[in-house]
């Protein structure tokens, strides 16, 4: 089991919190680091001190880095153009010197669309799978020719389709709770299937919608990548995990049922649950980023135990 750190910043976190984060997963030798992509905090917090962008923070991690993955659960489709957006990720790759993952997703919370002048609009399925198309079109051509797309919504001419980034292919991540087309679009884009935040039987459910898309599209189950990203809350003592889920907001009860919380047995165990459903990477929700004694823990005395 591959365990990530996965973070939301629009929370309340500087570049700063995040750099010290994603050095502290490296040393303790998490899979990776991933960040949301969100300009607006949700619920009660303040969100202070503002936003970071996804890609910006991951080009600067990049440099201050040498082995740790990075990626995004997931980049809105509704910020970026797709020929920018392959730019901007193939850019970070570089930097990285290969390292990079790209979650994308159609986008969904309006707000921040309203807040930064941000178009929100209606179709947005459709744009994502034309964007898919676009980004990995982009970077699938051979150096030297030229890329052309005429979509719906998004039309390329003899595009010179560079940079490259420095990966021969950069993973592509899609995920949801979609029942048809989400799990036909990634059979057709993605390297790995996510689904956050769901219970053991609707992931097993949406991961078997996944492999029969796959199967449908003639590809090998072997080519796809099952994952689940859930919030994670571990103590040595009952006292420890309650702490923990005081200082996000959160009850211990409504944890252990929806999330990993509870000793390190308790979550080891739980992890195994959804192993046997056929989840391979965990991605675990950090929300208190200035816990890094948390992440140590887990990698101490969770990790070990996982095959």
């Amino acid at each position: 089991m591959d365990l990530r750190v996965f973070t939301e910043p629009q929370q309340g976190a500087t570049y700063d919190t995040l750099l010290r984060v994603a050095k502290a997963a490296e040393d303790l030798h998490y899979g990776a680091f991933f960040r949301s992509d969100h300009y607006v905090h949700m619920g009660s917090v303040d969100g202070l001190p503002g936003p970071t962008d996804a890609w910006i923070t991951l080009a600067g991690i990049a440099r201050e880095t040498s082995r740790i993955r990075l990626g995004t659960l997931m980049t809105a489709g509704t910020f970026r153009l797709p020929g920018v957006l392959a730019i901007q990720v193939a850019q970070v790759d570089q930097m990285s010197g290969g390292r990079v993952e790209l979650g994308l997703g159609a986008g969904w919370y309006e707000a921040e669309h309203t807040a930064y002048g941000i178009p929100f609009p209606k179709e947005k399925f459709g744009r994502l799978e034309e964007q898919l198309a676009v980004v990995t079109g982009l970077w699938g051509t051979p150096v030297g020719e030229r890329f052309t797309f005429d979509g719906t919504y998004y039309q390329l001419k003899d595009s010179p389709a560079l940079p490259k980034p420095a990966q021969s292919k950069v993973p592509v991540l899609i995920g949801g709770h979609g029942a048809r087309r989400t799990p036909a679009l990634a059979a057709r884009f993605a390297d790995e299937f996510n689904i956050p935040f769901a219970g053991i039987a609707d992931t097993e459910q949406q991961f078997g919608r996944v492999r029969a898309a796959l199967r449908q599209a003639g590809r090998k189950d072997d080519e796809l990548v099952c994952s689940n990203a859930l919030v994670v809350c571990v103590g040595r003592t009952d006292g420890e995990v309650r702490r923990r889920a005081d200082a996000i907001g959160r009850d211990v009860d409504e944890l252990k049922a929806n999330g990993l919380a509870g000793s390190p047995a308790e979550v080891v165990e739980r992890i195994a649950r959804y192993q046997a459903v056929g989840s391979q990477r965990m991605y675990l929700q950090m929300l208190d980023l200035s816990d890094l004694d948390h992440l140590d823990l887990i990698a101490s005395e969770v990790a070990p135990q996982l095959d």
